[in-house]
């Protein structure tokens, strides 16, 4: 056996370690943040084991119902709706919750209401789930000014405004990023201690990457300008090397992937989608 290496395995810098050690750089924290993560990440290691066992349990599949985008919804988003508000309700730091999967708000209970909001897609990417490729888990979270008189004002704020935000990425390894501010890491659920270790700190995007991401079946509908751009992707004209084109159609995986290797993802607004797809919870 090699000790040395089992002595450094029990000093791991778990997400609930790095939350604390965090919240000690605030002394007028009350550990309300560290708390509602914790049920976040309960969250997520629940969808994550649904997704790994869903062919199993039956869980792949339509469940009759569209989402308010007019998508039709899966089961396993269902699922996943379902366990991330049980699990943000539960957690009584949360006043208004704003899922992609409800047509309207979820305004919590006045005995469990806390002073944050959580806008999320429970679970991204889903039309992928069939194949086995990525999918996630999208989250943002705001400071609400008076929790006992919330309104959906307090949800329509501009991005900036944002304490944390991040995503869990459920594929090859269930990863979780997640910036409070202070830097991006990400953590990975290791499946033996049921914990989510930090493996990437203080990501950082490369200065230059050598990947686009785009759907190009919309290739007919885009503006001049990014149809140029992308011309120029495929055929630099200063003789450089072309850049290579990855696109998954998981947002989350899109934009971990540019995260750690750099270059570009992109889902412009075109002639048939004026004002693009992305939806707000997810920009």
């Amino acid at each position: 056996m090699d000790h040395a290496a089992e002595a450094q395995r029990t000093d791991l810098m778990t997400i609930t370690r790095h939350a604390l050690n965090e919240q000690g750089r605030h002394p007028e924290s009350r550990g309300d943040f560290t708390i509602l993560l914790s049920h976040i990440v309960l969250g997520c290691k629940f969808v994550a084991s649904a997704v790994n066992k869903a062919g199993l349990a039956k869980l792949i599949g339509l469940a009759g119902e569209t989402n308010v985008q007019g998508e039709e919804q899966k089961k396993l988003d269902v699922l996943s709706n379902e366990v991330f508000v049980k699990a943000l309700v539960s957690s009584g730091r949360t006043c208004v919750l704003v899922s992609e999967e409800n047509e309207a708000a979820i305004f919590v209970d006045a005995p469990l209401r806390g002073k944050y909001c959580v806008c999320f897609d429970p679970l991204d990417g889903s039309s992928n789930i069939d194949c086995g490729v990525s999918i996630g888990t999208i989250f943002g979270i705001y400071m609400i000014k008076d929790k006992d008189n919330a309104t959906l004002e307090d949800v329509l704020q501009p991005g900036t405004h944002m304490i944390a935000a991040g995503y869990c990425m459920y594929g090859s390894s269930c990863t979780l990023v997640l910036s409070t501010g202070n830097g991006v890491n990400g953590f990975t659920l290791d499946p033996s201690l049921g914990e989510f270790i930090l493996t990437h700190p203080n990501i950082k995007i490369p200065n230059k990457g050598k990947i686009y991401s785009v759907n190009e079946g919309n290739a007919r509908n885009w503006d001049a300008p990014t149809a140029k751009y992308v011309e120029r992707c495929k055929f630099p004209q200063d003789g450089s090397s072309p850049k290579s084109l990855r696109y998954i159609g998981s947002m989350v995986a899109d934009v971990h992937r540019t995260l750690l290797y750099g270059g570009i993802f992109l889902y412009p607004a075109d002639k048939k989608s004026p004002n693009g797809k992305l939806r707000y919870a997810d920009a």
